[in-house]
């Protein structure tokens, strides 16, 4: 295997080239997103910058309370970025549905995956923890998202139907059936198609970061396996929590749809 190639900063540079060319594209086109192109390639390089330099302080520090820091803030933006991603207002009970979910969900998981598929040691290895955790709450993040906003509407564009099904003698959890399951397909559906095309349609960022750093593709293969896995297991987790526990937040004590 080759060594890794180091990228000089004027290479780095020359990556740019592609948003420079979108941005004239953009502006010839009259497509008014220059400034938002702009800012989120300006912003994505100050953040990975910073969030470089880091993790190379928490590697070499080793401190546990560092690394559970580092979760803390993770699973606390994720959260803030669910309910202000929100498509329409969230009551205080489904935010607290929101954040139970991430919480629970995405810490059996990364528990899970630590200790008994990688099996790290010691247990706040920040090497593991850190980039392993991200991936986790990230796409625990995306999903939920996805079935907050599914969930919400589907109350709200389906009321009539599922006041009428509780009407019938349904109870609310068959009444909210349909919605319950669509917001799951919307939340779950885009990790599974990503699973579906990997290694034929595209290779993962994960296994394509370590084959170029010089890892072994069979070790690479490895990790990504295990990790997509741990992905599903955490998406699949948080979100059927959110599901089963979020439409109840739309009825009251006595079965009926909450009308505010």
């Amino acid at each position: 295997m080759n060594g890794i190639i180091d990228l000089s900063v004027f290479q780095v540079l020359l990556a740019y080239i592609f948003i420079v060319l979108l941005v004239v594209i953009l502006r010839v086109k009259g497509i008014a997103r220059e400034k938002e192109v702009l800012i989120s390639s300006i912003r994505m390089t100050l953040q990975l910058i910073l969030v470089g330099y880091v993790l190379v302080y928490l590697f070499e520090s080793m401190y546990p309370l560092l690394t559970l820091l580092v979760l803390l803030v993770m699973e606390s933006f994720a959260i803030y970025n669910i309910i202000q991603r929100a498509k329409s207002p969230l009551s205080r009970e489904l935010k607290k549905i929101v954040a139970l979910s991430m919480v629970l969900g995405t810490l059996t998981s990364l528990l899970f995956f630590l200790f008994v598929v990688i099996q790290i040691s010691p247990w706040y290895d920040p090497q593991y923890f850190i980039p392993i955790a991200g991936m986790l709450i990230g796409n625990s993040m995306t999903g939920i998202s996805l079935g907050v906003n599914r969930l919400a509407e589907g109350m709200k564009d389906q009321k009539t139907l599922v006041e009428s099904a509780l009407m019938l003698g349904a109870t609310p959890k068959e009444a909210a059936k349909e919605v319950v399951d669509s917001a799951f397909d919307a939340a779950i559906l885009p990790t599974i198609n990503s699973m579906v095309g990997m290694g034929i349609v595209f290779l993962p960022g994960m296994m394509t970061g370590q084959i170029l750093s010089g890892v072994s593709p069979v070790t690479a293969i490895a990790y990504q396996i295990a990790i997509m896995l741990g992905i599903v297991g955490s998406v699949s987790l948080t979100v059927i929590l959110f599901v089963q526990l979020g439409y109840k937040s739309f009825f009251n004590e006595r079965a009926q749809l909450k009308t505010d």
